[in-house]
């Protein structure tokens, strides 16, 4: 599959991306837990059908020490007995904040409070605005149909 835009050789994007580095940046240095970072942006790629941002985030997870069985459970994490409470309630959140259209009421209170109960104020910022930034790079990706499968990791570290 070819891309239907060079998004590294746009003038425009290049600017865009610059900031968005730098967002995602600070997003990495957060206190949210790097695992439950790579595992979220997994689940919402997953969701949104974004084979790049599938492909980055499985491979930086690995190379992070992520173990292959977690990352092969992501899609199944509701069964699976691989994930702790707290990445179970994260996960949750992410799902619920990336099918909004799907729940006309966005994120529910419980599904807020169970994430509450695990992480603070600061890491729900952090998870939050996670959610938000990997929606919206799916969606770019996704539109401008990005191919996968060559990512390496710490490519654009």
């Amino acid at each position: 599959m070819d891309a239907r835009l060079d998004l590294f050789t746009s003038p425009t994007a290049g600017k865009v991306l610059k900031y968005l580095m730098s967002a995602g940046k600070v997003i990495k240095e957060s206190p949210l837990p790097a695992a439950t970072q790579e595992l979220v942006a997994l689940r919402v790629s997953q969701i949104n059908g974004c084979a790049a941002c599938i492909d980055m985030h499985t491979k930086e997870a690995g190379a992070a020490g992520e173990s292959p069985v977690r990352l092969n459970l992501v899609a199944a994490w509701r069964e699976a007995t691989v994930f702790t409470e707290a990445e179970r309630a994260a996960l949750e959140l992410a799902e619920e904040g990336t099918r909004i259209a799907d729940a006309a009421g966005g994120v529910g209170d419980e599904v807020w409070a169970r994430a509450a109960r695990h992480y603070d104020d600061e890491q729900l910022t952090s998870l939050a605005i996670l959610v938000s930034f990997m929606n919206m790079a799916n969606r770019v990706n996704v539109v401008t149909r990005q191919p996968a499968g060559d990512y390496e990791p710490g490519q654009f570290h």
